[in-house]
């Protein structure tokens, strides 16, 4: 089974919203999911991203893949303890 780390749409039209979440790469993008380890809000300023890097760590070494945004977004989620 081959896992990624992805962006899972939520929220109304134009009002998106999105979890970052751990899914097997063949699920639709909204469908199922193995596991939430983060949130990110486009719309508000600046943007809110929340992601659990020990999780997603974690994933990456049982060699899930992420995604190109999600690369991005791990990059500027806040480091813990800061």
């Amino acid at each position: 089974m081959a896992v990624a780390i992805r962006l899972r749409r939520e929220g109304s039209n134009k009002r998106p919203r999105y979890r970052v979440v751990v899914a097997d790469s063949r699920a639709p993008r909204d469908g199922r999911f193995i596991e939430i380890i983060g949130h990110y809000n486009p719309v508000t300023n600046p943007p809110q991203v929340t992601i659990d890097r020990e999780k997603a760590r974690a994933w990456i070494a049982k060699g899930a893949q992420a995604s190109n945004t999600v690369k991005k977004l791990i990059a500027l989620a806040p480091k813990p303890g800061a």
